[in-house]
């Protein structure tokens, strides 16, 4: 099994998390942010990826650090749990429609970070959640993970909906690419490494 528990704290936050990336999608999920942890369910869910994962943070500041640090320790998780690569099919993408929303992630397991993030969404906040800091947490899970990922947002009136396409869709992207192909030798790359 391919999992990996880590725990994170600092003057802001403290959480710990632990991620099985051959599960079933269950969670339990408990960071102070009611929208986000839905999020995070919908993600491990989608993804079929078992997390465990409670925050405690400076939610009197405001959301940020919670959910930046969130995706911090997700990212180191998720690359630990990942190891060496072998077998992996390393892209994955998926489109996820919410109604009227629909969502594109396309993810790259390369070791390299970059995030294209291209969703405009018309409020500024759902639940008490901050949306702006949707792109922070992706960003901090990229950059944690070494991934390159792709979010393009293609339809969409409510926040709530475009939110939750992304987040299915980005679970799902991530499952396709973590997943085992028995055809592949070693890893995916005509330089031998993914790096």
């Amino acid at each position: 099994m391919r999992q990996a528990s880590l725990s994170r704290t600092t003057a802001e936050t403290t959480i710990s998390l632990s991620l099985c990336l051959d599960g079933q999608g269950r969670q339990e999920i408990a960071t102070g942010i009611g929208f986000f942890d839905h999020m995070l369910t919908l993600w491990a869910r989608h993804g079929l990826f078992d997390l465990t994962l409670s925050a405690a943070g400076d939610l009197a500041v405001d959301g940020h650090h919670t959910v930046e640090d969130c995706g911090i320790v997700l990212g180191q998780a998720f690359k630990a749990a990942l190891g060496d690569k072998a077998g992996i099919a390393r892209y994955g993408d998926s489109f996820v429609p919410m109604d009227e929303a629909l969502a594109q992630v396309v993810v790259d397991l390369s070791g390299r970070s970059y995030l294209v993030f291209a969703a405009e969404l018309p409020r500024t906040a759902v639940g008490g959640f901050d949306a702006e800091l949707l792109e922070e947490f992706l960003q901090a899970f990229v950059r944690a993970a070494g991934v390159n990922m792709h979010v393009r947002l293609l339809a969409g009136k409510n926040t709530h909906h475009m939110i939750e396409a992304i987040m299915k869709a980005f679970g799902r992207a991530l499952s396709a690419a973590c997943r085992k192909d028995e055809r592949i030798s070693g890893v995916l790359s005509t330089k031998g490494t993914l790096e």
